[in-house]
Order: C-alpha cells, then structure tokens, then sequence
C-alpha cells in the first residue's frame, strides 16, 4: 500500500450504513491546516468521504471513523475494514460519546472482536512509539471532555489498539478527540497550546511506521 497515495497526504472518513459517521465536520480541515503548519509533508487539503464497502478505501494512507450509535457493519464493510488493516492500512476510531459503556464503543469493540479476534483491542503503553512520532508526549492528551465530566466521566489514561505485524492496524480511542478538535483552524490563535499537536503525531504515526 502506498501510504501517501504517489506523495500527498489526504485525510480520509469512513461512511459505513449504521450509526451516524459524519460527526466532527470541522475537524479535518482543523487537523490538515496543523500538518501543514508543523510538517513539510505535502497536504491535500480536501476531507474524502469513502463507503467502507467501496474499494476506494484502500488507496487511502490514513481513516477515520467515529460516531455516537451503532456501529454494524454488513458484509461488504467487514470485508474491506479487515482486508485494509491487514494490508498495512491505518484507521483512528474515535469514540464521539467519551463513553465506554456507550452505544458506539460496545459495537464498534464488539465488531474489532468479531474481526480480529477477542483479545485484538489492547491497551497501548504511554511509551509507545505513537507519542514520539513528532511531538513528545508522556500519553494520550486529556480532552476537555473528560475534564468537563461529559459521557462516563472518567479520564482514560491509554489508549487501546489492534496491533499488525508490530504496528498499530487500528488506533481507538475513549477520549473523543474528534470534538475535541472540533473548530474552525483560525481559533487556534486563543489556544495556548494547539491541542490539534496530537492529531500531527497520529498522522506521522500512521504514515511513517
């Protein structure tokens, strides 16, 4: 698989049938705009909406998924999520309800197990590779959501990840980074720090290991 698709990156999100994919629609331009500020890789600044069943899914270097209800693949979606990953494809899957009890998170764990296997989610050290693939960071960034108490009210301390070949095949996490990351790029100016720094390392992550 060509990771950068002949050598621009571009950011691509999952439609599947269930559940409602199209969540965090500020968020990717949010995400590119930072690795085109802080990288010299080259960016296509357009978001590409793909159908999990459709084999375009698989000239894609990177893909997100996230939602708050049901995840339920049908047949065609199983098929290419499995093949893309196994493949050497990356997908970050975003939990939108910073919730672990919650609709997306039970599905979508249930369907990586029917997938992958029981035992394919596992927790990923604060170590990992993926905190040092740019910026350094001692774990997952805590979200304002977790801060603010919203979904489970807890703060998740890792993240968890279905491991290919020694890589990550699918990084998933509780923390609802896409909300987080929810907002139009010239707001950052207000930030102290861009918290979108994360997002860069999990883009150079999937790219690079």
């Amino acid at each position: 698989m060509d990771r950068l698709n002949g050598g621009k990156f571009f950011f691509t999100r999952l439609m599947y049938e269930s559940g409602d994919w199209d969540v965090d629609q500020r968020m990717p331009s949010n995400l590119l705009h930072s690795l085109v500020s802080y990288t010299t890789i080259p960016v296509n600044t357009e978001e590409h909406i793909v159908p999990l069943s459709n084999k375009e899914v698989f000239q894609s270097p990177f893909c997100y998924i996230s939602g708050h209800k049901l995840v339920q693949f049908n047949t065609a979606e199983k098929a290419n999520f499995k093949a893309y990953v196994e493949r050497g494809g990356f997908v970050f899957a975003d939990d939108c309800n910073h919730d672990i009890d919650g609709l997306f998170a039970k599905s979508f764990e249930q369907q990586m197990a029917e997938l992958f296997g029981d035992n394919a989610l596992t927790k990923l050290p604060n170590d990992h590779q993926l905190y040092r693939s740019f910026f350094e960071f001692d774990g997952p960034p805590t979200t304002s959501q977790e801060l603010n108490g919203w979904g489970d009210d807890l703060v998740h301390d890792y993240l968890k990840a279905i491991m290919i070949n020694g890589r990550i095949g699918v990084l998933y996490s509780n923390k609802d980074y896409g909300c987080e990351w929810d907002y139009d790029f010239r707001n950052k100016r207000w930030y102290k720090n861009d918290n979108t720094r994360f997002g860069v390392n999990i883009v150079m992550y999937a790219l690079t290991a």
